[in-house]
């Protein structure tokens, strides 16, 4: 697997990382990732992308030379890689997911970590007033609905776990296939249930304090529809959507519509990679130049 046409030419740099996944083409991890490299200082340091499958991920870390120095994971890899490291986190250990590989002494060892978590705590609580990362965060009184069954649905679950949750709902295309969740959700001491994303109505987030999507793009119009078409009034509940393109989702537009706060994942990118700079770089994680990544994104977002 050859590096990326943005690292050729570039014999400067002696410290790397890089996004993996497929797609791989549109994420914006490089630019939040070389913006806080810029802010710090790290001349020597250069992030970029690389688009890898699942049976490619071994092969992938094993050709890499010594200037690396950590990985970001998207799908479908996050749970591909724990085979292949160490968790040095509780939910890259406990959820068997990690987005984050940072590579220790030979190179060979690696240490992984989850930031989804923190990523999307941070993101439910964040209205562009906090810059280091050290936000209060709001605990959750009311219950939680996340749409999806995979493993950013498992993220969400352990973030309003931590932010005091007791009842979460599960919406998803085959509810079947949220079982672990349910068995997850139990361990934490969070009561939860798991139905059909096709049968989910908008008075079913009424009691819901917060949304999280973790489903694909547009996987949630059909129910953005309902949402429009209701009398729902969302004036206290708050909508993370980890969709980024596009934006605003058509169910950020809905629930924008009945009232309610939409949070792109735009947001989620930025915190989980605040995580993801400090871990990978050494860096204490309050002396991460949030400001500067996120006027970074959001030049890049328009």
């Amino acid at each position: 697997m050859s590096e990326t046409s943005e690292m050729s030419g570039m014999p400067e740099i002696h410290h790397r990382a890089a996004v993996l996944g497929k797609p791989i083409a549109h994420s914006l991890s490089p630019i939040l990732h070389n913006a806080a490299y810029r802010e710090l200082g790290l001349t020597d340091w250069f992030y970029d992308r690389a688009e890898v499958a699942e049976e490619d991920l071994e092969r992938f870390i094993s050709n890499l030379d010594g200037t690396w120095r950590g990985l970001s994971l998207t799908m479908p890899l996050k749970k591909t890689v724990v085979p292949l490291g160490t968790p040095q986190d509780k939910w890259s250990q406990y959820l068997k997911v990690a987005n984050t590989v940072v590579f220790r002494g030979d190179g060979r060892t690696l240490d992984l970590y989850n930031t989804d978590v923190s990523g999307i705590e941070a993101a439910l609580n964040d209205r562009q007033g906090t810059a280091s990362g050290q936000a209060n965060f709001a605990p959750v009184t009311r219950q939680c609905v996340i749409l999806g069954s995979g493993s950013t649905a498992a993220s969400a679950l352990a973030a309003v776990a931590e932010l005091g949750a007791k009842r979460v709902v599960f919406a998803a295309r085959h509810p079947q296939r949220a079982l672990l969740l349910l068995s997850m959700a139990a361990d934490l001491g969070v009561t939860a249930e798991a139905v059909s994303l096709e049968g989910l109505e908008a008075g079913d987030l009424k009691k819901a304090q917060y949304v999280i999507s973790t489903i694909p793009a547009h996987g949630a119009d059909a129910f953005a529809k309902k949402i429009r078409e209701s009398h729902l009034d969302a004036s206290s509940l708050t909508l993370l959507d980890v969709v980024y393109d596009p934006r605003p989702s058509a169910l950020m537009k809905a629930v924008k519509e009945r009232g309610g706060v939409a949070l792109g994942g735009q947001t989620m990118l930025l915190w989980q990679a605040v995580a993801q700079v400090a871990v990978m770089t050494g860096t204490a994680l309050d002396a991460v130049p949030v400001d500067a990544m996120r006027a970074a994104l959001q030049e890049a977002l328009g």
